[in-house]
This record gives C-alpha cells, sequence and structure tokens, in this order.
C-alpha cells in the first residue's frame, strides 16, 4: 500500500523582509540627504550608502544576529596559566568590527583625509547618514565606534600636542592592526548621574599619574584607550575637583596597564558589546587638558556620544518602521493587505513621525555642530541645546517605536528569529546611556539658563518659517513663541519639575520647523512636499491641546496618512489644503 501524498507546503504567510536594501527601501532618505550634503559629496557618497543598504539589510543583520547570540567571554588567565585577561569575542563581531572601522572608516572620517576616498575629512552629516543606516542592522559596535570618534575629538581639543601625537594616529586608524579603539570610564556606583560624586583618586608618581578607584559600567572593556574621570589628592570636592585622564590600556613598558576587569555585564540589550566593572589599582595614565576642568572636558566626549546616540535612535525607530511597513504591505486580513485598514493606517503614521522628526532633527544637528567647530557663535549655543534634547526625545520615542513594531508583526515580532526583539532590547539602552532621561532634560534647562541657548535655537527656528506656507508657519510660530517662554520661565525659576516638558515641547516644536523648511525645498526641487504635512502632524499631536475624543479631523488625517503611506511624491498643490 503506498504512503499518502504528503501535503504540498504552504505559501509563507509571515512576511519576510530579509535581504533588503535598507538604503532603498526607504525612499525619502535620499532626497534628504541631498538637502544636507554639497552635490558633489552626495554622489560620491551614494554607492558607500547604497552597498551599506544592502549589507545592513543581509550580512551585516546576519552578522548582528550571530553575535548577539553569543556575547564576549573574559578569560582571566593564558593557556600557560599566567595572569593576562583577554576579552574572546565572537568572529562575527570582529568581522563588524572590520566593517564600521575599516572598511567605512566611521571613526576616522571626521578627523583625517582619504576615508572612502574621499580627500578630505568628512563633514558630520556624511559620518552620521552612514551611523544612520549601519545602526539598523547593528547597535551594540556603534558604542565603540563612537567613542573612539569622539575620543579622539577630545584629545585633538584638549590634550597636549605630545600626547596627541603619540595617542591619535592610532584612533583615526582604518587598518585595524594600528587601529586604537577608544572608550570613556565615568560611571562609579556612588557617581552615576551625580558625578561630583566620583571617588577614584589620582595620585603623582614622579611625571606621571596613576589611578585607584572602581569604575562600576564601562563599555568597550578592554578599549586600548580611555578617558577617566578621577579626583587629584587634595582637589575639592563635588565636579571642580575633577580631572581627566588618558588611560591606555598597555603601560609604557609594553606590561598591560595596572587595572583589572572584574566581570562583563549581562546586559538586556547590546549583548555582542562587552561592557564590564574595572578596578583601578595604579594604573599608569595621562593628564589631558586642565586639571580642574576634567568635567568641562569630558563633557565634549559626551556630548558627542550623546549625538551619535539620538542619530542611533533614529536608525532603529527607522528600521523597525522598515519592518512595519513590509509586514503591512504584504500580509492580507480580514480580506485585504493589513496597510488598507484605517486602524493599522493610524498606528504606522504615529510610528512614522517620531522616526522622520528624529531623522530631521539629527541632521539639523549635525549641521550646528560643523558651524560650531567652524567657530559660528550662534551655532555654538543651539549645538549646546540641540544635543541633550535629540538624545532625550528621539531615545524615549525609540523604545514606543520598536515596541510598535514588534506588534505588527504580531506573535512573530516576539520571537527571537525575527529583527524587533533585539531592535526593542537595544532601543531601551539609549534613554540611560550618557544620562538618564531626567538628567539630560535638565541638562536642556541647564543650557537655556547659562548659554542661553533656548533663544538662538528660537531665533534660527523662525527664519525657517519664512518661505512656509501661512496655513503651516503662522500657527508654528505662535507656539515657538509660547514654547520659548514656557522654557525660559522654566529655566529662570529653576523649575526642575518642568524640565521634561520644556525638553519634549521644544524638541517637537524644532522637529516641526526642520521638518516645514525641508518639505518647502523638496517640495521646490522634487515636487515632494510630504514633509510640511509631518510638520503638521508634529504641532497637533505633540504640540496642541487636542480633545482625545474628538472626530472632526478623521477625514484629513485619513488623507495626510494616504499621502504619508505612499511612496509617491506629493505636490504642494495636493498638500497646501491639508495644512489648515
Amino acid at each position: 500500500m503506498s504512503a499518502p501524498a504528503r501535503p504540498a507546503v504552504p505559501p509563507a504567510t509571515v512576511p519576510d523582509a530579509k535581504g533588503t536594501n535598507l538604503w532603498r527601501a526607504d525612499p525619502a532618505f535620499a532626497p534628504l540627504l541631498r538637502l544636507h550634503l554639497p552635490a558633489d559629496l552626495y554622489a560620491h557618497l551614494e554607492p558607500h550608502l547604497d552597498r551599506l543598504g544592502a549589507l545592513a539589510g543581509d550580512a551585516l543583520d546576519a552578522l548582528a544576529a550571530t553575535a548577539d547570540r553569543n556575547p564576549p567571554v573574559l578569560h582571566q588567565r593564558d593557556r600557560a596559566g599566567t595572569d593576562r585577561q583577554r576579552i574572546e569575542q565572537h568572529p562575527a563581531y570582529r568581522r563588524m568590527e572590520a566593517i564600521a572601522f575599516g572598511e567605512l572608516g566611521l571613526a576616522a572620517m571626521s578627523h583625517r583625509a582619504g576615508v572612502l576616498g574621499w580627500p578630505a575629512p568628512l563633514p558630520p552629516a556624511a559620518k552620521y547618514a552612514l551611523t544612520f543606516l549601519f545602526v539598523q542592522a547593528e547597535f551594540g559596535l556603534c558604542c565603540p565606534v563612537s567613542m573612539t570618534d569622539a575620543l579622539a575629538a577630545t584629545l585633538t581639543r584638549h590634550g597636549d600636542a605630545d600626547l596627541a601625537a603619540r595617542y591619535l594616529p592610532g584612533l583615526v586608524a582604518t587598518d585595524l592592526d594600528a587601529l586604537t579603539q577608544g572608550a570613556m570610564f565615568i560611571t562609579e556606583q556612588e557617581g552615576g548621574s551625580d558625578v561630583g560624586r566620583i571617588r577614584t583618586v589620582a595620585r603623582r608618581d614622579g611625571a606621571a599619574w596613576r589611578l585607584w578607584g572602581d569604575k562600576w559600567f564601562c563599555s568597550n572593556a578592554d578599549a586600548g584607550l580611555a578617558l577617566v574621570l578621577a579626583r587629584p589628592e587634595g582637589a575639592e570636592p563635588g565636579i571642580k575637583g575633577l580631572a581627566l585622564f588618558l588611560m591606555p590600556r598597555t603601560a609604557a613598558d609594553g606590561t598591560p596597564n595596572r587595572y583589572r576587569i572584574v566581570r562583563l555585564k549581562d546586559k538586556l540589550g547590546t549583548r555582542d558589546m562587552a561592557s564590564g566593572e574595572i578596578r583601578l589599582e595604579g594604573a599608569e595614565a595621562h593628564l589631558v587638558g586642565d586639571a580642574g576642568r576634567g568635567f568641562v572636558q569630558m563633557a565634549d566626549m559626551i556630548n558627542l556620544s550623546r549625538l551619535s546616540n539620538g542619530v542611533r535612535a533614529a536608525g532603529l525607530m527607522r528600521r523597525a518602521l522598515t519592518e512595519a511597513l513590509h509586514v503591512a504591505r504584504h500580509r492580507v486580513a480580514f480580506g485585504r493587505p493589513l496597510v488598507e485598514l484605517p486602524l493599522m493606517r493610524r498606528q504606522l503614521v504615529k510610528m512614522l513621525l517620531p522616526a522622520e522628526a528624529a531623522r530631521s532633527v539629527a541632521f539639523a544637528t549635525a549641521a550646528a555642530l560643523q558651524a560650531a567647530d567652524a567657530g559660528d557663535d550662534a551655532a555654538q549655543r543651539q549645538l549646546r541645546i540641540l544635543t541633550p534634547r535629540l538624545k532625550f526625545r528621539a531615545t524615549r520615542d525609540a523604545r514606543r517605536v520598536t515596541g510598535d513594531a514588534m506588534e505588527v508583526r504580531g506573535g512573530c515580532g516576539y520571537v527571537e528569529e525575527w529583527p524587533e526583539p533585539r531592535l526593542v532590547r537595544d532601543a531601551h539602552l539609549g534613554s540611560i546611556w550618557e544620562g538618564t532621561s531626567n538628567v539630560v532634560a535638565l541638562d536642556v534647562l541647564r543650557a537655556a539658563r547659562r548659554a542661553d541657548a533656548a533663544a538662538a535655537l528660537a531665533d534660527d527656528l523662525g527664519g525657517r518659517l519664512a518661505a512656509v506656507p501661512a496655513a503651516l508657519a503662522d500657527p508654528l510660530a505662535a507656539m515657538l513663541d509660547r514654547t520659548a517662554a514656557f522654557v525660559a520661565d522654566a529655566a529662570a525659576a529653576g523649575d526642575e519639575r518642568r524640565a521634561r516638558q520644556a525638553a519634549t515641547a521644544l524638541y517637537y516644536v524644532a522637529a516641526a520647523a526642520f521638518m516645514a523648511e525641508e518639505g518647502v525645498r523638496l517640495a521646490a526641487r522634487d515636487g515632494d512636499a510630504r514633509r510640511l504635512l509631518l510638520a503638521r502632524l508634529a504641532l497637533d499631536h505633540r504640540l496642541l491641546p487636542r480633545d482625545p475624543l474628538g472626530t472632526d479631523d478623521a477625514p484629513r488625517e485619513a488623507a495626510i496618512a494616504a499621502l504619508l503611506l505612499s511612496d509617491a511624491p506629493a505636490p504642494l498643490a495636493a498638500v497646501a489644503p491639508l495644512l489648515a
């Protein structure tokens, strides 16, 4: 008797975006980037972005998933029994290091010519565009990349010439054999957000310094160089008594420096990147800059890391949105693709808004960084408030957007074989690293109070509205005035309870202004005014009061969703009636 025929294999019912080129799957990216880069530089970088987009959606994503499942291992001794610590990383992680540090030169491109074949250092917008794509596959490694980049900048700005000449070449190398990765070791059990309570001691040893103490959370724990905050013996308490030191992994005599990695952290996310606890046992270190300005100098590295963190949050949201759009467009339920269902369309637009807001604010902050580095005083003041505000709001939004993407995929989105769990886990770190949300929101108020940064930003934003249609520009200008007054009042009063309100309002009014200006420029150049709609939604949903049970705007919002969820450009004539 013959065996029964095996049933036919059913077609795949769970849409899978594996293998998608993430550069091409994001049709808004290229037009937007052309606004923020010179034409010749954009033309040069486009092939690199296309290649990275293909990697991020396939091979790099697979490497990241493998490294995430195989976290680093700390070995205390070598095979002969000698005390010689080393961290063993999975080959998948090492391959990603070769791509990020070597092939792309992400840590080097701001500091020297020749990276990716460009004859000058690349501007921040170029670096962050590449980071935005890379992080859509791998988040954890972006921390060592960012810290190496930021350490090089801090050493260049504050270190003496001999110290920079000695260590800078390794930090900006793209040959992995010559590369020196960077880190910053700040956090202690008592001195977390309250940095002034740091207890690590620095003692003079002839012309050198030695460090003693415990650092509680040190990412990239085996980095070749680390910036460390410590208090010289006899220095005053609090932040003013802290000095900044550069600590090499290898001492001047070629032996391992005198500090130990006590253990590695078992983390919720970024599991492939080694974070550990470190005990300093007389570690050799070099004083960087003025001894009494250690925290001020370290703030340069922290702020660059915060900016990178905001860019990474924007990238995570874009990857989550790409996955959600793919599912919604290819999965059929109740006789229709999910993307045609009204409630799903509303959910997707509510994911799209924070993702695009973060991208626009990130590029505006990158432009301010470039101008500030060139000596623009107004840009320096704007940067002081743009950076913590981006870090505060984008990282919090990323937690929700990645969670919503998991829900769009459904039960499979909760399974580790799919990308959403890793996106969710990694997104939760952003609002903790380089200052928790409360700490960073308070920094926004401090910037408004000390540097008059909010006023400088408000002036800039007002100028961006000049060419925006009045139906959007007028209410946005009124909200800008109201927000500026609220922030100034909270800052002057030192009212910490309002810090998060102030940071969120300032973030979204700025995002709306940036997106409105981009929308006008894209409408003129490409016939696509859809970013004006995003600016309108930012105003409506994040800034203006709303009746939670109101239905008057339902037809208008449905029309906006139809335009935003289409890949087709929308001319100003189609967009203008929806701006009122």
